[in-house]
């Protein structure tokens, strides 16, 4: 029997998407998530200017990572490659403008290793009751290529990743072996110093805000018993943390996307 649209709105755990209750949504966000839940086409809805991430079923199949299960939720520290990929195509449609991309690849994880992918691109703005953009709706058509490898790097390093936040530390755990390289995680710093004391890694990548012990402390006390380590944070503050630190480190604004990494290891190195 197939499935109506009232039951598949009704099937999802909306408590994760930062949405409210049902009843107090705007009715063009029901529609467009009517429509989102019930096409075979991966479908992303960013909504709000604090991006609530939302997506349907084929794209947590067929573009979204392992943990990816609908509705989605949070916008993850990591932004999805079809919002990533080009910062003023989002803000021309945050702007009102329909635009279509056909044949962009994309840098996709798939059995371990990092893919890329053609699709046709459509982000259509979703407007709210008073006329403005409340929303934007992502349709990803695949296109007629085949998905290839994507180029790897050069050189393979041994990092110990230090992020407390389960999601966050999955993915970018994830990524870093979808380029080549050895990865160590831990939740906090009095964990990381323990690992420190017993193998040696190339590069300690670690958010800034940690349980207990700050990212910069762990990054002070690890050059100390690793002289040779590269730091990365992983931080809100970006420029402005690298230039007060008594220590050489290089900082990521979060969110930050693929390429944004992979070139800050290629630096380091």
């Amino acid at each position: 029997m197939a499935q109506t649209a009232g039951e598949s709105m009704a099937t999802q755990d909306w408590s994760r998407s930062e949405l409210g209750p049902q009843a107090d949504w705007p009715p063009a966000l029901r529609l467009v998530l009517d429509i989102m839940l019930n096409t075979p086409l991966p479908m992303l809805l960013m909504w709000g200017r604090s991006q609530v991430m939302l997506y349907n079923q084929a794209y947590a199949s067929g573009v979204g990572n392992a943990s990816a299960a609908p509705p989605g939720g949070s916008i993850p520290s990591i932004p999805p490659p079809a919002w990533s990929w080009n910062p003023q195509a989002i803000a021309q449609a945050w702007a009102g403008h329909s635009l279509a991309f056909p044949r962009q690849a994309l840098k996709l994880w798939r059995d371990g290793r990092m893919l890329e992918a053609c699709f046709d691109l459509h982000y259509t703005p979703v407007r709210g009751d008073d006329g403005a953009v409340a929303g934007i709706l992502c349709a990803l058509a695949p296109a007629s290529a085949a998905t290839l490898p994507a180029a790897a790097n050069d050189v393979h390093l041994r990092i110990l990743v230090v992020e407390d936040n389960q999601d966050a530390q999955y993915l970018v755990c994830e990524m870093l072996r979808a380029f080549g390289h050895e990865v160590t995680a831990v939740a906090n710093g009095e964990a990381a110093l323990d690992v420190l004391a017993e193998a040696t890694f190339d590069v300690l990548f670690s958010d800034v805000s940690l349980p207990g012990m700050s990212g910069v402390e762990l990054g002070r006390l690890a050059l100390q018993r690793q002289p040779r380590l590269r730091i990365v944070f992983a931080s809100g503050y970006s420029q402005s943390l690298t230039s007060q630190l008594d220590f050489p480190a290089v900082a990521m604004q979060k969110p930050y996307d693929i390429e944004q990494l992979q070139q800050v290891l290629r630096n380091l190195m």
